[in-house]
């Protein structure tokens, strides 16, 4: 069990960012344990016949067996939607006599040897380095940045609007409980389960802020190996069924009969926040489309939207969830 320490200034910067960076190189546990994150495994198939024609050995030698990603490849974000080249940069600047550290620290968790590729490469730290982080611009330039990004974000930028709704209306710790079931709050201390773990340990935040970074390749809340590095935690994000299934659920017909086919789905879908790009997605049309029922829902109070960074991210209103019969809503 390892605690977190947040005085109140402490608790009062906690706050929010997604991550290209880690989610690229957290998603290479894609192709070292297949089936684990089933959510993405239909994208991620597709992507396989560019992902093989990369430096692949290097890449897949980058996680564990226990699916463990060294440090520097997961900086901690220093905006809420930080550019993947500004990240990449900060892994790239990794002074080369830290390479060493960071690799071995990674695998004696599993007590298993460094991949040859890696222990090799050491001879020259600085030339490693650049292989690997050459090889990360590559899968994402090749694989991610196409396609699988532009989603991925516009779910991960949606629960963040989640996750600040719930901090504003219940506080933080209902906030911290919505996270994972890893994570308890109680008397200033955050505390997290990490089983791999060999003893309890406890970081004082200390003014430096508590960062919460949600991703689509974890089981549960995680934290960096090391706890010298910046407190970041992060936490499996919510809306994930939507990338596997992009089909719209069904909608009522009564429904459709009062605000039309097109509408109703967007009704239908807004029960969680969404883009216009992933809403267009999902229902197979354009995104001017969508922005002119989106318009129409919006004036007449059954949408609600919200501005992440460069996104906006629309969501059904109270009254949206009334028309729509969501069950949360009823009392």
């Amino acid at each position: 069990m390892h605690r977190f320490k947040l005085g109140l200034a402490d608790l009062a910067t906690t706050w929010f960012a997604c991550s290209p960076i880690q989610e690229a190189s957290l998603s290479l546990r894609m192709w070292t344990h297949p089936g684990v994150y089933a959510f993405q495994s239909p994208a991620f198939e597709r992507l396989r016949p560019a992902f093989e024609r990369l430096d692949s050995t290097l890449l897949l030698s980058l996680v564990s067996p226990n699916r463990w990603v060294p440090d520097f490849l997961t900086p901690r974000p220093v905006t809420p939607s930080p550019d993947f080249r500004t990240e990449l940069a900060t892994v790239r600047a990794l002074p080369p006599e830290q390479l060493r550290p960071e690799l071995e620290l990674t695998f004696q968790l599993d007590r298993r040897p460094m991949p040859a590729v890696l222990a090799d490469g050491l001879a020259d730290p600085a030339r490693l380095l650049a292989r690997i982080t050459d090889a990360l611009e590559e899968y994402w330039e090749c694989c991610l940045a196409p396609g699988w990004w532009p989603q991925a974000r516009a779910v991960l930028e949606a629960d963040l609007v989640y996750r600040a709704r719930v901090l504003a209306q219940q506080g933080a710790a209902a906030l911290f409980a919505d996270l994972d079931r890893r994570l308890h709050w109680a008397d200033g201390l955050l505390s997290i389960n990490r089983h791999w773990s060999d003893g309890d340990g406890e970081i004082t935040v200390d003014g430096r802020g508590l960062v919460l970074v949600p991703t689509f390749f974890a089981r549960g809340a995680i934290t960096m190996i090391s706890n010298d590095r910046a407190p970041q935690i992060s936490y499996p994000a919510r809306g994930q069924a939507g990338m596997a299934d992009p089909l719209p659920p069904a909608t009522p017909r009564a429904l459709e009969q009062l605000l039309g086919a097109p509408k109703s789905r967007l009704l239908t879908l807004l029960a969680e926040p969404a883009t216009t790009t992933d809403l267009a997605y999902r229902l197979g049309v354009t995104a001017g489309a969508v922005s002119q029922h989106l318009a129409v829902l919006h004036a007449t109070g059954l949408v609600t939207r919200a501005r992440h960074g460069r996104s906006v991210l629309y969501a059904r209103s109270p009254l949206g969830d009334e028309l729509a019969g969501d069950p949360r809503r009823r009392p």
